[in-house]
Parts: C-alpha cells; structure tokens; sequence
C-alpha cells in the first residue's frame, strides 16, 4: 500500500516544497520508488513542451521524474482560471477527476507519495478544492508547516486548522520550520505546551539558514530581466548581502561584506571602476558577488572597458533606478530553482539531521 503524506502549510514561503524535496530525498533510501504530485498548480510554466506547475518541475528535474510528469502537475491554473470556474465555463467536479484519476496512478508507481498543496490551507476553496478537500479526497493525512515563532505559530495553527476540522481532514503533524537557533528548544517546548490537548504532534523542522534563504546572482538576473556580464561561474554564488553604492567610493569599500551585491548607478564611474580593480583582488573577490547597475545615462566607455576586461559579474539595468532595484530585491523571496545546484545539495544534506523522517514515517 503506498505511503501518502499531504504537505500542506499555514501560508506562503514556510517550507512546504522544501519539505517535500527533504521527504522525498530520505524517502528515497527507505522505498523502492517515490512520487509527487501538486494537484493544484497555481504558478504555471512551461517545462519539457507542457504546461505543469513550478514546483512539479522542480521535484522532476531534481528526482529524475520526468516520466510522471503529466501525473505531477493534473491541473494547473491559470491567469484567468479563478472566473472560467465561477462563470462555470470549467467544471470543479472535472478538475476531482483529475486529480483523483493522476494520483490513483501515481498510487500504483509508487511506494511513497508525497502530496503538495499551495499557499494556506483555504487555497483552492474557489474550485472546492482547498488543501483539506484534497487531502480527504486522496485519502492523505496532512502535515502542515509554518514559520517559527510561538503566538504567531499558534494563531496561524488555530486558524488553519478550524477548515481542516470542517473538512474532516486528518492532520497529524505541525513542522515548525525555520527555527531560529538559540530560540529552537523554547519555541518547541512552548508550542508543545499550547497543543498538547490537539490532535497532532509538533516537531522542529530546519534551523534559519540564510544560504536556504537567499537568492542566487542567476535568480536576481532573472528578477531584473537582465543579462549576467563577465564572470559566468558567479551565477550560482549565494547573494547574503545587498548594499545600495549611494556612499563615498571608500566607505562603499570598507562596507563590504561576504558576498555582497552592490547596486552602483550608471554615473558613478570612480566607483565602479574602484570595484572593477578590487575584484581582481583574492581578499576582496569573496566579498563582491555581482554589481547590479541601473540607470539610464550610458555608462562611459573607459569604465565600460575596465568593467569587462576584470571580468566582474554584473547586471546592466537601464531601466529602473537604484531605489527600484534595490525595492525589487528587497521584496523578493527566492524560490528553489532546479538550476540551483549548491542550494539543493546543501538542503538534501541538512534534511538528514533536521528532519526525524523515521519518526514522520512511523506518523504517518
């Protein structure tokens, strides 16, 4: 009988695909064969010629899955899918059938099934297909996860929970992810306190980790819709610091820190030049990531041959000023991308020591 867990979450950007890579690699070393499916797919792209969620993407590309890919991804929306389905000009009983229909399949591949939902638990309500609708529909008990903290946890918790009550759905575990630290134990304990007449267990997840939470050079080049210049091996770096060049050229250099991406107008040439010679420098190499260079004024075309001939990485952004790239970033949250290599790597490695999976497999 194949293992199913439904990975559900109390919002956004707490872990849930995270999870599920962290599930599906200790998985992978227990059960003959693992699967996953995001039955509802609210982030469409395009992968291998087809339109599939991001996240079914990224687990294909990752486990090597592309042969279940079209059972990954049954129903994916789009832009204007939301008032096709109150327009009745798409059925939600025809969108159960196809998600019933993939995972009964996947079921029969697989020895462990991991089940995504999106965003909270009321997702999907619009279709009758909120997180605890599909979880009682698939026949899955539910994991949800949430950000740390203790009160907001419980709030959220509370909150999320009350539909999976009226779903009738069956939770059985809160991880508690992004834990900070110092602060892990007391969280927990406190959390266990506040849900200890519940009807499910809590445990700790993964520690804040800033490489886990930070972008790649590669995906702030996207964000920007701009072309990395120069040194192409700094697509992969991890951005862990964002400084803003508006200071004097000196103290721009005596700011900087481990991996820093510094955004530097178009007409400071005394600075980017500065920058240009001291990335050729191995102290100060760690220390710049990338330059991300707004403007609309060309830049000159001294500065222009220094900056390629040092082969700094950089990002040309003509049009947006300093103050919009810097806002873009600062707002951004970066997702896992299947390109993101040392990201991946470095998650399936923690996975092993922040997540008790014998214990969530004997949970479930």
């Amino acid at each position: 009988m194949t293992k199913k867990i439904f990975v559900a979450a109390t919002g956004q950007e707490c872990g849930k695909t995270t999870t599920s890579i962290s599930l599906l690699h200790m998985a992978r070393k227990k059960y003959r064969r693992i699967g996953f499916i995001k039955p509802l797919g609210p982030k469409p792209t395009i992968y291998k010629g087809r339109w599939v969620d991001l996240d079914a993407a990224l687990i294909a590309e990752i486990f090597n899955l592309d042969e279940d890919l079209d059972l990954m991804s049954p129903v994916v929306l789009q832009p204007e899918s939301t008032r096709h389905l109150l327009d009745g000009k798409i059925s939600a009983d025809s969108l159960k059938d196809k998600i019933v229909e993939a995972a009964a399949e996947l079921a029969k591949r697989c020895d462990f099934l991991v089940i995504e939902g999106a965003g909270h638990v009321g997702v999907g309500s619009v279709a009758q297909l909120s997180n605890p609708d599909m979880a009682r529909l698939l026949d899955a008990p539910m994991l949800m996860v949430t950000n740390a903290g203790i009160g907001k946890v419980i709030d959220n918790v509370h909150l999320n929970h009350a539909l999976c009550l009226q779903k009738q759905a069956d939770l059985r575990l809160i991880l508690v992810n992004k834990l900070l630290r110092p602060k892990r134990e007391t969280a927990l304990k406190y959390l266990n306190i506040a849900f200890r007449d519940m009807p499910f267990q809590i445990m700790g997840g993964f520690n804040y980790s800033p490489i886990l939470a930070n972008p790649t050079v590669k995906h702030i080049a996207n964000l920007l819709n701009a072309f990395l210049r120069g040194n192409q091996d700094a697509a992969q770096h991890i951005i862990h610091h964002v400084h803003l060049g508006a200071a004097s050229t000196q103290r721009v250099s005596d700011l900087l820190q481990e991996s820093t991406l510094i955004i530097v107008t178009s007409t400071r040439n005394e600075l980017l030049v500065t920058l240009a010679a001291l990335y050729n420098i191995p102290e100060y190499q760690s220390k710049i990531v990338a330059l991300v260079i707004p403007g609309l004024y060309p830049i000159s075309k001294v500065t222009q041959q220094i900056l390629d001939r040092s082969n700094i990485p950089y990002m040309r952004v003509e049009k947006l000023s300093s103050a919009e790239v810097f806002s873009a970033i600062a707002n951004d949250t970066a997702k896992i991308h299947p390109e993101d290599k040392e990201k991946i790597s470095l998650l399936q490695k923690l996975a092993e020591t922040a997540i008790d999976f014998d214990a969530i497999d004997g949970l479930f």
